[in-house]
């Protein structure tokens, strides 16, 4: 995945339903990057609550605003005005560490035959969670959309987020760019930081795991039909 500039632009776009708790947290955490060509994108999903407005004035930041369509719905919203040659994104209640875009350059660099990028998680729990003066912090094994980098155009070959998924939907993402055949690299380094709260859609929703498991259906119909 050769990025051929050091200074390549990135684009990333951040969903935010209701979040004014944690906006500006989760924006800063892609300021303080060491790589300094990003355009962030905030896209308010129908929130209630402040978060259209704690992004508005945040200098810098390109702002949508859309009627409760769902995760999937306001990632695609977001990337349809992304002008980055490089794609990421980042929940609007995560953190990228300090170093996430640096590794994953470097990694660009030096795996050239690669498509995309992904890395490891810690998951902690926020004060506002019931566990949190319990629970230490723990590794998240599978791939969170959170920690992607991608070319914007190879985004575009696997095709925009299943908007029809309230859970899963990078899950199902993901499992499609593998059908297509394309590339990807994990890296051994944590690149984010999943918060765990009060109102974390996968965590609180009962019908979560029926979600992953349409996910992961779709995906294994998708290999019977390739290997047919």
């Amino acid at each position: 995945m050769s990025v051929g500039d050091s200074d390549v632009s990135v684009s990333v776009v951040i969903p935010a339903f209701n979040a004014e708790r944690f906006l500006l947290e989760a924006i800063n955490s892609v300021r303080v990057q060491a790589h300094s060509n990003i355009e962030i994108i905030v896209v308010d999903d129908g929130s209630t609550d402040r978060t259209f407005q704690i992004a508005s004035d945040t200098p810098g930041i390109k702002v949508i605003r859309q009627s409760n369509g769902g995760i999937g719905a306001a990632r695609n919203a977001g990337v349809k005005i992304c002008t980055g040659e490089l794609l990421a994104f980042l929940d609007a209640d995560d953190l990228w560490s300090p170093d996430k875009l640096q590794r994953q350059l470097t990694i660009a660099e030096d795996f050239a035959e690669i498509d995309l990028i992904t890395g490891r998680v810690r998951q902690f729990y926020d004060a506002s969670h019931p566990l949190a003066d319990t629970k230490l912090p723990e590794f998240h094994e599978g791939e969170v959309a959170g920690t992607l980098l991608i070319p914007t155009e190879r985004f575009h070959k696997v095709g925009w987020f299943n908007t029809e998924l309230t859970v899963g939907e990078f899950i199902d993402w993901f499992s499609r760019s593998k059908s297509l055949g394309l590339r990807s690299h994990r890296s051994d380094a944590i690149i984010l930081e999943r918060r765990i709260h009060d109102q974390n859609t996968g965590v609180r929703r009962r019908d979560a795991r029926s979600e992953y498991l349409k996910t992961l259906k779709a995906h294994l119909d998708r290999r019977r039909a390739k290997e047919a």
